[in-house]
């Protein structure tokens, strides 16, 4: 089984081009698109209750098909992925634009820590050096902390 499972990769490769990001699944190319073209997600994080709270705009990255974010520990969204809550909602660009269902996890990764700032610099220009010594500080000392949301 496991040598057909491999055959069924190779082929899928070899036909598609590429084999889907291994968390989630991967997005569509409308989403993709928007996401590479805006500045800001609106992210919606479930409560204890299963509702979604209210849309948070905040800065991200796309990376290797998820979508990251550099939060303190104190917010709701990375308290509710402590907490086992870590269905999401982001939606792109505006607060009611395109939209995905995601699900959050808390990383520590110096490789996509630095991927994260060298985005930031080119995607928010003059914003970025008002506040870079607060993510690289917060990213080092645990005052931040490195979410990836993979889509559903």
């Amino acid at each position: 089984m496991r040598r057909y499972s491999w055959l069924l990769t190779l082929v899928g490769f070899l036909v598609g081009g590429h084999i889907a990001p291994a968390h989630g699944s991967s997005l569509s190319p409308e989403l993709q698109k928007a996401l590479e073209s805006s500045k800001y997600i609106y992210l919606q994080s479930s409560r204890k209750n299963g509702e979604l709270g209210k849309a948070a705009e905040i800065w991200f990255m796309l990376h290797n098909g998820a979508v990251w974010v550099c939060s303190p520990p104190t917010t709701h969204r990375v308290k509710r992925i402590k907490d086992g809550k870590t269905q999401a909602k982001i939606f792109v660009g505006k607060p009611d634009g395109p939209s995905f269902n995601a699900k959050g996890s808390l990383v520590k990764d110096p490789e996509v820590n630095k991927a994260l700032f060298e985005t930031y610099a080119k995607k928010y220009g003059s914003d970025w050096t008002s506040y870079e010594k607060k993510f690289r500080e917060g990213l080092a000392d645990g005052s931040r902390t490195l979410v990836r949301y993979d889509p559903e």
